[in-house]
């Protein structure tokens, strides 16, 4: 449901405390392909206050975790953080569509299934971009450039759709828009009062945690002076910054 709360303020950000593992990940996510040595990642992480015996502990964890796959001396995301990438990757550079009025509806089907199933297709659905309009029954506009996953056929039927309630109107009630924004605004100001490397690491992974959240909804649809693309443009320049430096300090081309 829509919320009137709309003035986050800098300590209701999630800026999530900094580790070593945190850092890791965002270099690895950030790299395509998404690999890098024991030797860059430690010299990577070095300007965070991070060090070199810290982050090989956290390695071995993260390997033994099944977060990473070692070959050698190379790092690589597992095949589920692969997935985290893919998601991370289209909520930063979505791939759009000139809408034309449609929506994709998918009214799930399959009965029987236990709560952590349940639980499970949701996230998956949520995931997907799309919103839940009662109970079984998610949709949302079809101006996404994707394919829905087949896999999805067992327990779902797939519709287009154009539902009478107006469409602006439907978009308000089924995303909280207004507070998804007001969220937005208060990240960007963060990221442009703060110059410290730890600071602004933490803030830029608020911000793309966010970004997993945007709805990506047709311009039509979205309040005034949406601050997503501008969103957008403050990670994509975080993470450029962040992948020279590495390169810079690793001699990589």
């Amino acid at each position: 449901m829509r919320t009137n709360d709309t003035a986050p303020t800098a300590d209701r950000l999630a800026l999530r405390p900094l580790s070593a593992r945190s850092v890791v990940l965002s270099l690895l996510l950030g790299s395509h392909p998404p690999e890098l040595p024991a030797k860059d990642l430690v010299r990577g992480v070095e300007p965070f206050g991070v060090g070199g015996s810290t982050v090989r502990a956290a390695l071995s964890r993260m390997v033994a975790a099944g977060d990473l796959h070692r070959t050698d001396t190379v790092y690589r995301l597992s095949d589920r953080l692969l997935e985290r990438q893919r998601r991370q990757d289209e909520s930063v550079r979505p791939r759009t569509r000139t809408w034309d009025g449609d929506w994709e509806m998918v009214v799930i089907t399959a009965a029987g299934r236990g709560p952590a199933e349940r639980a499970e297709l949701r996230t998956r659905l949520a995931e997907l971009r799309l919103a839940e309009l009662r109970e079984g029954v998610w949709l949302r506009p079809a101006n996404l450039v994707r394919p829905l996953p087949e896999d999805l056929d067992p327990v779902a039927q797939r519709y287009t759709a154009r539902p009478d309630t107006p469409a602006r109107e439907l978009a308000a009630s089924l995303w909280p828009l207004d507070a998804w924004s007001a969220t937005a605004r208060a990240l960007l100001d963060h990221i442009a009062a703060t110059d410290g490397y730890a600071d602004r690491f933490t803030a830029l992974a608020a911000a793309v945690r966010h970004l997993l959240a945007d709805p990506v909804l047709p311009p039509e649809l979205l309040p005034a002076d949406w601050p997503g693309a501008r969103l957008r443009a403050a990670y994509t320049e975080y993470q450029s910054e962040l992948t020279e430096r590495v390169r810079a300090r690793t001699g990589r081309e």
